[in-house]
């Protein structure tokens, strides 16, 4: 049986197409994926994003354990800052990616994927059995009562300090939820509890996380559907978030990253720290950064007239001795650039920038182009 987040009802009365993602049944979109597309990249979107898995590892290793764990490197981390980090196998295989937030000296909130809850926390408790220090650690898995919204889009900054008025009481100090940067989370105070307001985006625009309690999400988007009315807020469901991310080339497990594929080969080489120490993983990273690697993640645009690039479609070489060359990972029709666009995995030597490729689309070959990420960038 499909799980629902706390936010279900209020998804099928604004009419939502729900589907299932990750053993959830969630809203693929209200409108039109087009039209919460737009909105966000004009105005403003909301996103339920509850089914996403949120673990508190606190305790006075906690540090020392997550260094040895993930590939970032959680030192860097001062209270109410995060970092987006992977969390690899033996192999170098992501077992996921996720956010680390460090909430205090002594805390750290890690948000990850919906479809990987039931493997990470069993990853994570197994790594902790084995850690030296392992009763000065402890991992709670906090997903079946945390809830979250994803606030995504150029104006939410104008309406956000309505939304969760004053200054921080944890977490980043600041006077309000709009003063945080990029990567910065702070706590603030809802209806007389405490919710986490993070600054971190997945659609290459301006926005906002809000975690809080599952009993408290309903009327935390209530509120802020509220507000953000007269600034053109809509929700938007899961097909926009695909397409947003896909214009801005952030990977999506299951897609872009499996237990199969490394962080060097998906390009992710910036969020491995080899100067921190050993981690899970470190030995064949480290290989495979010295001599590289054999396949890599590109981005590609179609160049002519074909329907939209999908998932599992060949990528070939052209000339007149044309080879297949990888597969299609991520592929959608770009509302923003009006083209078919994608990322895939290609052996190493087709990867440059500018090489031209084809995609085998329905049995025929589409021309396309590797072009460098992000495929869409925002209007100066």
């Amino acid at each position: 049986m499909l799980k629902r987040t706390p936010l279900f009802e209020i998804h099928q009365k604004l009419g939502g197409r729900l589907v299932e993602f990750g053993g959830w049944e969630m809203p693929v979109q209200y409108t039109s994926i087009m039209d919460e597309h737009q909105v966000v990249r004009k105005a403003a979107g909301l996103f339920d994003i509850s089914h996403m898995g949120e673990v508190l590892v606190s305790g006075s290793g906690a540090e020392e354990f997550l260094n040895k764990t993930l590939t970032n490197d959680v030192r860097k981390l001062a209270i109410g800052l995060g970092q987006y980090t992977l969390m690899c196998n033996e192999q170098g295989g992501v077992i996921d990616d996720l956010y680390a937030y460090r909430l205090s000296s002594e805390e750290y909130l890690l948000i990850i994927n919906a479809s990987r809850i039931d493997a990470d926390v069993p990853w994570l408790q197994k790594q902790l059995a084995s850690y030296l220090k392992k009763d000065s650690v402890k991992l709670e898995n906090t997903s079946d009562h945390t809830a979250a919204v994803a606030l995504q889009g150029p104006r939410v900054s104008e309406f956000i300090n309505q939304c969760f008025a004053g200054s921080s009481t944890g977490g980043t100090s600041v006077g309000s939820a709009s003063e945080l940067k990029k990567n910065q989370i702070a706590q603030f105070q809802f209806s007389g509890q405490p919710i986490w307001v993070s600054k971190t985006g997945y659609t290459g625009e301006d926005g906002f996380e809000i975690v809080a309690p599952s009993n408290l999400i309903t009327e935390v988007w209530r509120h802020i559907m509220k507000i953000g009315h007269q600034y053109c807020l809509q929700p938007a469901g899961l097909g926009a978030r695909d397409t947003l991310r896909t214009e801005v080339c952030y990977p999506l497990y299951g897609h872009e990253l499996d237990e199969q594929t490394t962080p060097m080969e998906a390009g992710l080489g910036f969020f491995v720290s080899f100067d921190k120490g050993d981690f899970v993983g470190r030995a064949v990273l480290a290989e495979q950064k010295a001599n590289g690697v054999k396949k890599k993640c590109v981005a590609f645009k179609m160049t002519g007239k074909s329907a939209p690039p999908r998932p599992d479609y060949l990528i070939w070489s052209t000339g007149p001795n044309p080879v297949q060359i990888g597969k299609v990972v991520s592929g959608t029709q770009s509302p923003s650039l009006s083209n078919g666009i994608g990322m895939g995995y290609v052996k190493t030597e087709f990867a440059k920038a500018e090489t031209p490729i084809e995609i085998e689309i329905r049995g025929n070959r589409a021309a396309a182009t590797i072009v460098p990420k992000p495929i869409y960038r925002k209007p100066v």
